[in-house]
């Protein structure tokens, strides 16, 4: 390892932006917006390409650039495939955060499509009337569990700002899919197949009857009619469709019906705004990441990426064990810090900077030694406000996708429902989320302190999805990254970069690097992709992997090489690259 004196800090300007250099690495004032004025054209700007988890959603995208559809009209029919064809991920019923690349000022824009509380939410809604937190299947499936779709409105502010065809022309291929039927794929039948609660709702079981009163399963067309018929409504009517009239109504009566209702009304639908924010941006080798901003965890993926750049893993490579040591202390130090801090900026004092700021990365980075400790607590970096320890749970019901347009424009969007089929209830053909549940339980710790991401009306959940784009430093774009996974998205995300660009790695290469997450006492991953060689040195360095999370990632990513784009998906997944 090597570490760089705060003597050798110094402030430069790049594009307009304030960056801190300290060596090796550096890292961007967190509002900073990255990009020069005026860029240079960008990199392979006559090539389209779309990036997706289904085959069906990445030919609806492209269909939509070849008629001159801007990268939001194609991540638009995007999601709407999607949401049919992949319904236990991501659905018109969720929720999404879209990081865009805007070719021709060079700028990177966030559309937060969060899901929020509503109004009638209290902090002790996820507790039983013992006080203690609800078991978790029990909330997930419950109509507290559903937070005020997102995503639809967000795409509908995307499209307004960077549309070019009619909105009423982006959802064709995904209403014909639905009304002629779709084959359920391998992924989808597995799920299918599992032991997710949701399985067992009512409206699970109704919509994937198969024969005999069993679950349909791999190779079983499916048709849904009442999405095709929302779809057609949507087209006509814009996102409205989704939040008033009688759409909005059935979300209310779901949501509000059963055992442990909800309290979401016509008024939090109808009141639903996406968040139009400011990047958060840090150069990193010769790249400068942008992810969104918390509510989202991107702060903690450019923390880790900080920690690293105090480390020697880019003079290493995949086959050493080292390199995968510093990675799992690098991601437990950042685990520390993102589970206790990161909220909704509107509601808790979230110290962006004070995690970001050399001289505390350069602290952290110290704590990492040869043989791993404890689990390592929190740091106390500047502007902290003591909050009480984390107890949120999060699922891995998500999917990610990019976009590029001819233009130069592009899209990369993380989009969920949360857990699997979300709260296993449907409205009008789609999934509603179960996003509440992104929530902490517990509200406040035996001290009275408060959790960070305790439950509040009109409150955003705390979301580890971290949709970036890379620029270079004459502010084209560079390349772009995301995951599926839960908490585990950040490792996934890490190591995916770290293997592309720290060690030059193709991307299809680098996203199929086995997972390693590392967070607390738990080390998790995919054991038996890991050489003996390296299990062995993790393991005289203190981590013994095991198996569970870390084997269901949903990695896709672009990076520019030579001018040319270089596309990859999750071997874990049933993705496909399209690039024209």
């Amino acid at each position: 390892m090597f570490a760089t004196t705060i003597a050798a800090l110094a402030t430069v300007t790049l594009g307009g932006c304030n960056v801190l250099s300290f060596g090796k690495r550096d890292i961007a004032t967190p509002a900073a917006v990255p990009a020069p004025s005026s860029p240079t054209a960008p990199a392979a700007q006559a090539q389209k390409f779309v990036v997706t988890a289904n085959p069906l959603a990445s030919e609806a995208g492209m269909a939509v650039l070849r008629r001159g559809g801007s990268a939001v009209d194609a991540a638009i029919a995007v999601q709407a495939m999607l949401s049919l064809v992949e319904p236990q991920s991501s659905g018109l019923g969720g929720g999404a955060f879209l990081t865009y690349f805007n070719a021709k000022t060079g700028k990177v824009e966030i559309y937060d499509g969060r899901e929020v509380a509503p109004a009638g939410a209290t902090p002790t809604m996820l507790l039983g009337t013992d006080g203690q937190p609800l078991p978790f299947a029990q909330a997930v499936m419950s109509g507290r569990a559903t937070g005020v779709p997102g995503a639809v409105r967000m795409l509908g502010q995307a499209h307004a700002d960077h549309g070019t065809l009619a909105w009423n022309q982006l959802f064709d291929d995904a209403e014909a899919t639905a009304r002629k039927g779709f084959v359920i794929s391998p992924r989808l039948g597995r799920f299918l197949g599992g032991r997710s609660p949701q399985l067992q709702a009512e409206d699970v079981r109704r919509y994937f009857k198969g024969k005999g009163g069993a679950l349909a399963t791999t190779g079983d067309r499916i048709r849904n009619g009442d999405y095709a018929d929302f779809l057609r409504r949507l087209a006509k009517q814009g996102p409205d469709a989704l939040y008033t009239g009688k759409t909005a109504q059935r979300i209310v009566a779901r949501t509000t019906s059963g055992d442990l209702p909800g309290t979401m009304t016509l008024a939090d639908l109808a009141a639903y705004r996406a968040v139009k924010r400011d990047p958060l941006c840090g150069n990193w080798r010769a790249y400068i990441v942008c992810t969104p901003p918390p509510p989202s965890s991107g702060v903690g993926l450019l923390e880790l990426l900080a920690i690293l750049g105090r480390t020697d893993i880019d003079r290493r490579g995949p086959n050493d064990p080292q390199s995968w040591y510093l990675f799992a202390e690098a991601s437990r130090l950042m685990y520390a810090d993102r589970d206790l801090y990161v909220g909704d900026p509107k509601f808790v004092n979230v110290p962006v900077a004070g995690l970001l700021a050399p001289a505390y990365i350069a602290g952290r980075a110290k704590l990492i030694g040869p043989f791993a400790a404890a689990a390592p607590a929190a740091g106390v970096p500047a502007g902290v406000v003591t909050a009480a320890a984390d107890t949120t749970r999060e699922p891995m019901g998500t999917s990610h996708f990019i976009v590029g347009d001819a233009a130069g424009n592009v899209v990369s969007m993380t989009t969920t429902v949360e857990s699997f089929f979300g709260t296993g209830r449907m409205v009008d053909g789609f999934f509603l989320n179960n996003q509440m549940t992104d929530f902490a339980f517990s509200p406040r710790d035996a001290q009275g302190r408060e959790a960070a991401n305790a439950v509040a009306p009109g409150k955003r959940p705390r979301s580890s999805m971290t949709p970036l784009v890379m620029i270079d430093r004459q502010g084209r774009f560079a390349g772009a990254l995301g995951s599926a996974g839960g908490n585990a998205i950040l490792a996934y995300v890490g190591k995916s970069l770290i293997g592309a660009v720290e060690w030059k790695l193709p991307m299809q290469q680098a996203l199929a690097l086995p997972n390693l997450v590392a967070r607390g006492n738990s080390f998790q991953g995919e054991v038996t992709k890991f050489s003996p060689e390296v299990l062995n040195g993790l393991a005289q360095r203190g981590i013994r992997l095991q198996p569970g999370q870390g084997e269901d990632s949903g990695l896709h990513g672009v990076i520019i090489r030579d001018g040319k784009v270089d596309g990859g998906v999750d071997p874990r997944r049933e993705g496909k690259v399209i690039v024209e």
